[in-house]
């Protein structure tokens, strides 16, 4: 169709003439909204942006302290499970408040068990390692 027809069809519907492939013969163009095609272009591009970021795999952190209940640390497994599934990497800090420094050994224990308890389908990344009063030990998907 003429360019002139093109333009008197567009004006009719009250929508826009825009030029999609300039250097083609004849040049290609599209009768849309302009205002509704800029929308959808912006939301897909958040959408691929969105699709990018969840790709990268983040480092979540569980805070466990010494007088942690068997329930209490059954939910924060459950929890770490579920970052696992989601390709995230999970850092476990066994929390040492007060006197409870002297006694390493329980915070030692205490991460063993919850490593345990989170199963065969982790590996651990290095050994625990004492920051301060935090012994601390990340893991991630096998």
């Amino acid at each position: 169709m003429s360019s002139r027809e093109a333009q008197l069809l567009a004006k009719e519907q009250g929508v826009d003439l825009v030029e999609i492939a300039a250097n083609a013969n004849p040049p290609v163009v599209k009768i849309i909204d302009w205002g509704k095609y800029q929308y959808q272009k912006m939301k897909e591009e958040a959408k691929n942006r969105k699709k990018a970021r969840e790709k990268q795999s983040e480092l979540k952190q569980m805070k466990i302290g010494l007088k942690i209940s068997e329930n209490d640390l059954n939910i924060k497994v459950r929890k770490m499970r579920g970052f696992i599934e989601d390709g995230d990497r999970v850092k476990i800090m066994v929390v040492f408040r007060g006197r409870e420094m002297a006694h390493k050994e329980i915070g030692t224990e205490l991460l063993d068990k919850v490593l345990a308890l989170m199963g065969d389908n982790i590996v651990v990344e290095g050994k625990p390692q004492m920051n301060g009063r935090n012994l601390s030990v990340g893991i991630r998907k096998k």
